[in-house]
């Protein structure tokens, strides 16, 4: 159990809740590799009569259909609905929400609540009908840990270099546009203004350091 989950409700920490796609990192499918290796070591017995380590079975299921079916190696993209992962996982519902919360526990991923925002009509104070926003949550977006050190996986605006794998996998209904990369800086000007000022900015500094 985490130190998180050691404290009481009102003293633990709360999920972040955003809007869009989440927090996605990009991992590769020898990242994905690395995770999976982890969670099977950590299904061995710890205890004494115990059937299984921190790691259940169940648990490893879900965890191989997120990374394997769900989630996109190049976006980071992952956020299928419980139902959908207990169809692939062939587990129950129950399940898929006890074996979320024991991979997080054991560091082996995270997730944030995705919310959105509905329109929706109903009749105001004076039986009027209007129409109001409603912020509703939908399904978590997860992301994962490589276990490789420095390998905490890289964020959304990182992946450009994200996978060394030459067949990387991840599904393509959840690709990002190609405009999410960073885009390159422009080069600077020396007929503006602006820029020649930057120019020689950047020249006076050179020759300092070059001095010292």
């Amino acid at each position: 159990m985490s130190f998180a989950h050691a404290l009481p409700n009102h003293l633990r920490p709360r999920r972040e809740k955003v809007f869009g796609d989440g927090r996605p990192r990009a991992l590769d499918r020898e990242g994905k590799v690395r995770v999976m290796t982890l969670a099977r070591a950590l299904m061995r017995r710890t205890e004494k009569g115990k059937a299984y380590g921190q790691i259940t079975a169940k648990a490893l299921a879900v965890l191989e259909a997120l990374l394997w079916s769900f989630h996109n190696a190049r976006s980071g993209l992952c956020f299928p609905s419980y139902e959908t992962i207990a169809a692939k996982a062939g587990c129950a519902r129950s399940t898929v929400a006890e074996a979320i919360k024991a991979l997080e526990d054991a560091g082996i991923l995270s997730w944030v609540n995705r919310i959105t925002r509905i329109r929706e009509r109903m009749p105001d104070l004076f039986g009027q009908w209007a129409t109001r926003w409603r912020v509703i949550r939908i399904s978590n977006a997860y992301h994962f840990r490589d276990p490789r050190p420095g390998g905490g996986g890289q964020q959304a605006g990182e992946r450009g270099n994200s996978s060394k794998s030459e067949f990387p996998s991840g599904t393509e209904i959840q690709d990002y546009p190609s405009s999410l990369f960073a885009p390159s800086p422009a080069p600077i000007d020396p007929t503006n203004p602006v820029g020649a000022a930057l120019l020689r900015l950047q020249r006076a500094i050179t020759a300092s350091s070059e001095t010292k």
